[in-house]
């Protein structure tokens, strides 16, 4: 199944399953949404239900948060996180925390989806990852789709809690084929160990996380090792068990990102893990992020931007052999 048809089945189950579903953004009615992910909903629920809005993201999660304290369970759309900017006053001021400050009295079962990420050749205001931005602010759940069993399963959760969800997509898994089914097991609050080893964990999500699958035979033929990879997931609350479990077991850890390294979500990761497992390490940690720099538009110097499978091989290899791999 394509990925944008995983998200648009959970869409659609929930909003037959219960009529307080609504969905709201831009384009996402009777164009089908950018990405298509609602495609088909308008023609279904009409347009009480699936609403085109202006083009005001500030004014999306505004009515999204109304609804939510009126009853409803809106999912509102922003085009891509990069607009996220423009409603980060509601986010951050209002959606994270008015479930606290009313001492749990209102409920705020919402969902905010978005795609993020480097696509191709959009420059440096389209091409922005910022699920730390939104991680670090208490309040909100932040899930991540890396697949279609995440972006089904953990989609459906979201809608369903009673707490607000930044839910994080990547733009050019879009249009990627991934197996599914509906029986899968997921739970969006844990990690996902997409593939066991014993020598070495890597951490990654969304996209990053098939780069790093592209690659990681090669890895292990190269250093003659077996490797674990991790599918964090949830990066608020992060799942720690399974990520110290797992580098108590393998003794060495990668995180694998595509933001920029200087404040990139990846240094959380490492200060929580290393916090628990210290004294278990024989190697110091390695982080592959994207550059410290806006993404360039000229497509040579966008991929020396960001993380590439070759880069991952590369990087890996070479800390390996240096740390007794």
């Amino acid at each position: 199944m394509l990925y944008r048809e995983a998200l648009n089945l959970a869409l659609d189950e929930m909003m037959e399953k219960d009529e307080t579903v609504v969905v709201l953004g831009e384009d996402v009615g009777f164009y089908g949404g950018n990405y298509k992910v609602t495609e088909g909903l308008y023609a279904k629920y009409g347009e009480r239900r699936v609403i085109d809005t202006p083009i005001a993201e500030n004014s999306i999660v505004g009515t999204a948060i109304g609804m939510a304290l009126g009853g409803l369970r809106p999912v509102a759309e922003i085009m891509t996180a990069n607009f996220a900017m423009l409603a980060m006053d509601q986010i951050v001021n209002s959606m994270s925390k008015l479930r606290y400050m009313s001492g749990g009295k209102l409920l705020l079962p919402m969902v905010v989806r978005m795609p993020q990420g480097v696509v191709k050749q959009l420059a440096s205001q389209h091409s922005q990852s910022l699920e730390s931005m939104f991680a670090c602010v208490p309040g909100i759940r932040v899930f991540t789709a890396s697949d279609c069993i995440t972006a089904y399963h953990g989609l459906k959760t979201a809608i369903m809690l009673d707490d607000p969800v930044i839910f994080l997509e990547h733009t050019l898994l879009y249009f990627e084929k991934f197996e599914f089914s509906k029986d899968s097991f997921y739970n969006p609050f844990k990690a996902r160990v997409l593939k066991e080893g014993k020598d070495l964990t890597i951490f990654s999500y969304l996209k990053m996380v098939h780069d790093v699958m592209k690659v990681v035979t090669q890895i292990e033929n190269t250093l003659n090792i077996s490797v674990e990879v991790i599918d964090v997931g949830p990066l608020n609350p992060l799942d720690l068990e399974t990520l110290t479990n797992s580098v108590k077991k393998t003794k060495r850890f990668v995180i694998v990102e595509e933001n920029p390294k200087h404040g990139g979500f990846g240094a959380t990761i490492l200060s929580a893990v290393l916090e628990e497992t210290f004294y278990n390490l024989d190697a110091p940690p390695l982080r592959i992020a994207g550059e410290d720099t806006p993404i360039p538009y000229n497509r040579k110097l966008e991929l020396l931007a960001i993380p590439t499978p070759e880069k991952i091989y590369s990087k890996i290899v070479k800390w390996g052999k240096e740390n007794g791999l």
